[in-house]
């Protein structure tokens, strides 16, 4: 019986890597956001700051290997979203 491996590529684990720090200080965000113990709170925070300073290693990283190239936004969406967001901040 033959045993296949399988190995990843440094792409294919960069790429999880960064869809993990994505989750992760999406979920430290949410926690630190709604935390009422101060000292808790201050934890989290620190906590978020190193995951988006780790976030943005693995992207770098990424992005000068030509594997991560987020699209230029189209000037139609920036207009569109700079009008959302002008009308949410006239409502407050």
């Amino acid at each position: 019986m033959t045993q296949k491996t399988q190995t990843l590529h440094d792409q294919e684990i960069l790429t999880d890597v960064l869809t993990d720090q994505k989750q992760a200080t999406g979920l430290y965000n949410t926690y630190a956001g709604e935390c009422m113990c101060q000292n808790l709170k201050s934890g989290l925070l620190d906590i978020l700051r190193d995951e988006h300073t780790m976030q943005s290693s693995v992207f770098d990283q990424m992005h000068q290997r030509g594997w991560y190239v987020p699209p230029d936004a189209q000037q139609q969406m920036v207009k569109q979203a700079k009008q959302k967001f002008e009308g949410i901040a006239m409502q407050l």
